[in-house]
């Protein structure tokens, strides 16, 4: 079996649930999503986690993303995995914000040579779906096979471990 690596960035607090109501939550559900995954095809689990805060408010949240998109701006990343060159397949998990992934992903991406290396995208939303995030990472992570990826509705994910865990062992 490939060395995997689960990576995913995920917020916790107020989402947006069904019937587009704010919900809170203690943990994200990417997070949630990204540990079903490692429980499943085994290997490594990794938080890339964002080196700025976020407003708890979601509402106020979405903007400051939206802003982050609009100007191109890279977020630091807190801590980044020493290497990751003994992973061959990396699931590349996201919140879809602004119909791509948050900002501390491009970041992340642009600090390691991707050739060679699988990346399975899975992101988490409400019914937008994976949007441009597949097209941004192959942009970004070039000489690397990307995975056209899976989305999973954020509401439901921790009712979902059977179908995330059966997505990702049918990518292996």
């Amino acid at each position: 079996m490939a060395n995997i690596l689960t990576a995913y960035f995920s917020m916790k607090g107020q989402t947006i649930g069904p019937g587009m109501k704010i919900t809170y939550q203690e943990k994200g559900n990417t997070m949630i999503a990204a540990e079903f995954i490692q429980k499943a095809v085994g290997g490594d689990l990794f938080e890339i986690e964002a080196d700025r805060n976020y407003s708890e408010d979601h509402m106020v949240l979405i903007e400051e993303a939206k802003q982050e998109l609009n100007a191109g701006t890279r977020v630091p990343v807190k801590q980044y995995p020493d290497t990751l060159e003994q992973y061959d397949t990396i699931f590349l998990g996201y919140p879809n914000w602004w119909n791509t992934m948050p900002m501390v992903l491009f970041t992340f991406l642009e600090h390691y040579d991707w050739t060679g290396k699988r990346i399975i995208p899975f992101c988490t939303n409400e019914g937008s779906g994976i949007g441009d995030s597949v097209r941004d990472i192959k942009k970004i992570c070039k000489g690397a096979d990307v995975d056209s990826g899976a989305s999973f509705t954020g509401s439901r994910v921790s009712a979902s471990e059977s179908k995330i865990a059966e997505w990702a062992k049918s990518k292996l």
